[in-house]
């Protein structure tokens, strides 16, 4: 059986080992994520420094270790220079890249995974620069097909609660609709608002028995399961942007102001969260970087 084995992957995060050493953690379409060594990356005249680095594609030719593989070949087939020079786009891979780290499997596959984070990767890399609030639209439309591919899309076309479709009134300002993480999407708030009044109404067997109403644990739980709880309320541009982020394909979307994209960044970064079971650590980044820039781009 041979001890080595070729694949295309691509850099998602680095680790120094030792005093020259990298352990490199890899998206590749063959055998999904592996970790592995790149001997001697960390210094000035290595081969592999470069090719080490993070969002590299590289075909690699890897030797099987007993506890961590090893890197002993890696010719660079595709770099994103323009993500590390603008700190949105960066901070948006980064972002991409520990959603992906935790849906990615090893010893399985992983191409469609791989072609798809390539491609939202590119478009990034791709938007001008000083584009803030495109980067948030791209960050949004990557995050929504990444949870679609996974089988965790929030459904933003059907009320959770009616199952009827919902369909956006732009002409009114006043137009809103709850989001709900732990029901899985979009909620009618006049099914809500009805739900939970039938459930004040009408309390449950458990409510009853509370010796003490002071300390009301069961009614809390009986309620929460019945009536979910409103993550966020969307304006009918917000839910129409939602609706259009579930398109299958590619497509290409305003990005000339806010609109919308930073609460809708907002409400797929919670949905993510919960169903990935973590927090995103790169979305403070993405928080800081519009902090300092909302004014400017904006203006």
């Amino acid at each position: 059986m041979s001890r080595t084995y070729k694949a295309t992957g691509i850099n998602l995060k680095t680790q120094a080992l030792g005093e020259a050493d990298r352990i490199v953690t890899i998206l590749t379409q063959e055998f999904g994520l592996i970790r592995a060594i790149a001997p001697g990356s960390r210094k000035h005249n290595s081969s592999l420094g470069g090719r080490s680095g993070m969002f590299v594609v590289n075909e690699l030719l890897i030797a099987k270790g007993r506890s961590l593989d090893k890197i002993t070949q890696a010719q660079t087939i595709k770099t994103y220079p323009g993500l590390a020079k603008d700190l949105g786009k960066l901070a948006a891979s980064q972002y991409l890249a520990e959603i992906v780290l935790c849906q990615a499997l090893s010893e399985q596959p992983q191409q469609e995974l791989y072609e798809l984070l390539n491609e939202h990767l590119h478009r990034l890399e791709e938007l001008p620069k000083g584009a803030s609030f495109g980067v948030l639209a791209y960050l949004a439309h990557a995050v929504f097909h990444l949870l679609a591919l996974a089988g965790l899309p929030p459904q933003v076309q059907i009320c959770c609660l009616t199952q009827r479709f919902l369909t956006p009134d732009l002409a009114n300002p006043d137009w809103r609709v709850g989001f709900s993480v732990t029901a899985g999407g979009i909620v009618a708030l006049e099914a809500w608002e009805s739900l939970r009044n039938e459930v004040i109404k009408k309390p449950g067997k458990a409510e009853k028995s509370l010796p003490h109403p002071e300390i009301p644990v069961y009614q809390t739980v009986v309620h929460r399961q019945e009536i979910p709880a409103i993550s966020a309320r969307l304006n009918s541009l917000e839910l129409s942007l939602l609706q259009q982020l579930s398109q299958p394909e590619i497509m290409q979307i305003s990005t000339t102001s806010d609109a919308g994209w930073l609460s809708v960044e907002q409400i797929l970064r919670q949905y993510a969260q919960y169903h990935l079971g973590r927090p995103i650590r790169s979305a403070t980044l993405i928080d800081s970087y519009f902090a300092a820039n909302h004014h400017d781009a904006t203006v």
